[in-house]
């Protein structure tokens, strides 16, 4: 009589480790900061006739005297009348539009600046972004 030896057989289940990888995926999809465009910090006065603007061609966004972008190329406000006339272009622009984003605490004679570069600029229709009053 021959007596059979029961071997075991060996098998791996992947289905926990592919749980574990799923988890694991997961895990660093939610944990992973994305980098995020750096934004400009302004506290916005307050109005009570604000409203929300539609659409506009340029928003011009006024921190110091130093720090002004127009859309989201930077620039001072020696150079502000040039990017305006730069991005009006040659055409017509009494169509063109502006959004003047000012800091709280920015300057009065800033903003006169920047209305008089938009003016100088072609651009006439400007509007003034504010928060609403709570």
């Amino acid at each position: 009589m021959r007596r059979s030896r029961l071997q075991p057989t060996v098998t791996i289940n992947l289905v926990p480790l592919i749980d574990v990888l799923l988890l694991i995926i997961i895990f660093f999809m939610v944990t992973t900061s994305f980098k995020m465009a750096p934004a400009i910090s302004l506290t916005l006065p307050s109005s009570s006739t604000a409203s929300n603007v539609k659409s506009s061609v340029l928003r011009v966004t006024a921190v110091s005297e130093s720090e002004i972008y127009v859309d989201k190329t930077r620039t001072n406000i020696n150079a502000l009348p040039a990017l305006i006339r730069q991005r009006a272009g040659s055409g017509d622009s009494s169509g063109l539009s502006a959004i003047v984003e000012g800091d709280q605490g920015a300057s009065y004679q800033l903003m006169v600046s920047v209305l008089d570069a938009l003016r100088n600029g072609g651009i006439n229709s400007v509007g003034l972004r504010t928060r609403v009053a709570r």
